[in-house]
């Protein structure tokens, strides 16, 4: 047993997925998993774990049947959850929803907590690096804002590439080999380079992960995505649409939409021929679920969805807040189904099907950023491979992947990232693909 530990918290190192119960539910450590798209960086682990949860190691732990262990002062602060008679229809429904997940999620976080070694790990994961590195700055780039100017198709981006063979250690973007100026703000921009590539805009710098591109633009330039050939499309869609929430308007985290807007979105048309799986992150409102549900997935020709949780828990492996907290659950959905699919057929032929109830585990990041999914849902891909892939509403950079939306360089300033030491560049360059 003792070996087998050793084994999975070796692969864990290595990969960045703990497997717990099994394939159905995993831990996930993000930053491990965003460091396998650089070669001359890493994410900082302190700039990533920027949120503070207050260390309780015997609170908020959730075990079947019992109390949660929670101090005087929490239970007054926390909302008294409404009785069920006094809820109306909606609201029962998406009552009945969270029981029917309970029974998944208290086995989960029990996994979670009887894998003493891997909870052992997860302090030094975290707060590595925190007495060094620099959190972000005051003055960091607002792109939403800049892109709602006049002068947005004014601004420009200096993009550095680097010769071969040299040493990036000393080596400031000043000193690039060579830079080209590039028009930011709707324009599909590509570093096709097998190396990170750097880029400064105003007094910041950001970094490119290898065989990436990325468009800046608002939800009215989002065709231009769509491939002149539909054998050239995506086969995986991750979407993360700024969905209106009340939390997100009071803290001003970032501007969000009505819901019918996203009923506009190419997804059929972004799709591979041979098939694409489509991942939306959504809230847990009863009214958005039906939206999705009835509306949403038709118009986009999404079919044969499943659900997998994402479940939200603090360093010490108690969860964010109370599992049956009504107005704040510790957990998001993530709703899957296929387009371009026969899954009767062609699907269970080439892949893994969506059939199983998946909870993904890990600590929270920033507000709204989600843990990276593309190595996590390799097997359910369908098509070639390997596989294209996209994101919607992105605010960072996956290797290999494009990124749409109105900030995808949020997360790529360099105060997230640290550097490396003595490594070499290899060959490439930076190319942008053009105005569409």
């Amino acid at each position: 047993m003792e070996h087998s530990f050793f084994d999975e918290l070796k692969s864990f190192m290595e990969s960045g997925i703990y497997p717990l119960l099994g394939s159905t539910v995993v831990f996930l450590d993000p930053v491990r998993l965003l460091n396998e798209s650089y070669s001359r960086f890493t994410i900082s682990p302190s700039a990533y774990y920027s949120r503070r949860f207050d260390s309780n190691p015997n609170g908020d732990l959730v075990r079947e049947g019992e109390a949660e262990n929670l101090s005087e002062s929490k239970k007054r602060k926390r909302k008294r959850k409404p009785k069920l008679s006094d809820l109306n229809e909606r609201e029962r429904e998406a009552e009945k929803r969270h029981q029917d997940a309970r029974p998944l999620l208290l086995r989960a976080h029990r996994a979670l907590l009887e894998a003493s070694d891997l909870l052992g790990m997860l302090s030094k994961i975290i707060d590595n690096g925190s007495s060094s590195h620099c959190r972000r700055r005051a003055d960091e780039v607002n792109f939403v804002e800049l892109g709602k100017l006049w002068q947005a198709p004014l601004f420009e981006m200096s993009l550095c590439s680097r010769a071969p063979n040299n040493v990036d250690e000393g080596v400031e973007f000043d000193h690039c080999v060579e830079r080209t100026v590039i028009p930011l703000f709707n324009n599909l921009i590509s570093n096709e380079a097998n190396d990170d590539a750097e880029a400064k805009f105003q007094s910041s710098r950001y970094i490119l992960p290898s065989r990436s591109c990325f468009q800046m633009s608002d939800l009215r330039q989002v065709r231009d995505l769509i491939p002149d050939k539909s054998n050239e499309g995506f086969n995986l869609i991750v979407i993360d649409p700024p969905w209106e929430n009340g939390s997100v308007h009071q803290k001003a985290a970032y501007p969000t939409l009505p819901n019918k807007y996203f009923l506009y979105l190419p997804v059929k048309e972004l799709a591979h021929t041979e098939g694409a799986l489509v991942a939306l992150w959504m809230t847990n409102r009863e009214k958005l679920r039906i939206f999705v549900e009835k509306e949403l997935f038709p118009a986009w020709g999404v079919t044969d969805a499943a659900i997998f949780y994402w479940m939200k828990v603090k360093p010490d492996g108690s969860l964010i807040c109370d599992l049956d907290s009504f107005h704040h659950r510790p957990y998001e959905c993530l709703l899957l189904g296929y387009v371009n699919v026969n899954v009767d057929s062609e699907c269970l032929a080439t892949h893994k099907c969506l059939r199983s109830i998946q909870v993904i585990v890990s600590v929270p990041g920033a507000h709204s950023r989600k843990p990276p999914l593309g190595k996590l849902l390799l097997e359910h891909i369908p098509g070639p491979k390997p596989a294209k892939c996209i994101e919607l509403f992105a605010r960072e950079m996956v290797a290999g992947w494009t990124s749409w939306g109105n900030e995808p360089l949020h997360f790529q300033d360099s105060t997230y990232f640290l550097e490396k030491e003595g490594n070499i560049a290899p060959p490439g360059g930076i190319n942008s693909l053009g105005n569409n």
